[in-house]
């Protein structure tokens, strides 16, 4: 298949957006595959913020950070990830050089336990200002169940609405499957890039 799937598209994005000496932000850090990435991709001189309400989450990605040596990149907080802008030192505003979000529930975890798309757009709107330009937000929507269909709905409907002048905005998605498969929004600031 010469078209990439969706998370290996989502992790393109990133490789493309980030460099060694970063700082970037997992805002759903899950079973912390993506955290694990973002912290080898930004090297020994980044830094990697992630974000997660369930404990679970923060422990088994934390555990897998300790497990590649890699702990000493991130820092994990056990909350939403609407409160980016509380967490994260003033000194990083307009510097991120990346933000991931995997939607819906945590794989293998409590499945009534979910994004929403009202906390979702918070956070967004909050890195819009806090992404350098060139910079980038990947969101990876899962909307095979009902509640993520509700949240796709939410964002698509924002993502719309953001300022062509102020990001570009992409939604690459496979559109003959059987079920309702994953896609990516991808948002990238617009400017110059640093």
């Amino acid at each position: 298949m010469n078209l990439d799937r969706i998370l290996p598209y989502a992790r393109t994005l990133l490789e493309r957006a980030v460099s060694k000496g970063d700082v970037v932000i997992d805002a759903t850090v899950g079973n912390g595959h993506d955290t694990l990435y973002l912290a080898q991709l930004v090297g020994e001189n980044g830094r990697v913020y992630g974000f997660d309400i369930q404990k679970e989450a923060i422990d088994e990605t934390a555990a897998k950070l300790e497990e590649h040596e890699l702990r000493n990149r991130v820092l994990l907080f056990q909350h939403g990830h609407e409160m980016v802008d509380q967490a994260i030192p003033p000194v990083h505003d307009g510097a991120i050089a990346a933000a991931v979000f995997n939607l819906g529930y945590l794989p293998g975890g409590d499945e009534s336990i979910i994004t929403r798309p009202r906390t979702t757009i918070t956070a967004v709107e909050k890195l819009m200002d806090m992404v350098k330009p060139g910079g980038i937000i990947v969101l990876v929507i899962y909307h095979g169940h009902p509640e993520g269909a509700v949240e796709r709905d939410y964002l698509l409907r924002f993502v719309q609405t953001i300022d062509s002048e102020q990001a570009h905005v992409l939604r690459y998605q496979f559109m003959n499957t059987q079920t309702p498969s994953p896609f990516v929004v991808a948002i990238e600031k617009r400017g110059v890039r640093s």
